[in-house]
């Protein structure tokens, strides 16, 4: 595990339960992407352009994330 990867899971540690999982959950999906190289064709500027918007630091808020998990729920 990378030194920033530990910084990460220890502030995680922090927070409250539910946000744990939260980013937990956001954490697997982002490991099953696999590489770059791995995207489909199709979907490649749809993922640079993600990429672009945090890199800008366009980003959701705590609330915006939780409700978006929550929209996936059965």
């Amino acid at each position: 595990m990378t030194k920033l990867l530990e910084q990460a899971v220890e502030a995680i540690r922090r927070l409250p339960a539910a946000d744990q999982d939260t980013i937990a959950e956001a954490m697997l999906g982002l490991a099953r992407l696999g590489a770059a190289d791995d995207i489909d064709p199709d979907h490649l500027e749809d993922v640079l352009a993600g990429l672009a918007e945090i890199e800008r630091g366009e980003i959701a808020s705590e609330d915006e994330v939780a409700a978006a998990f929550r929209s996936f729920e059965r």
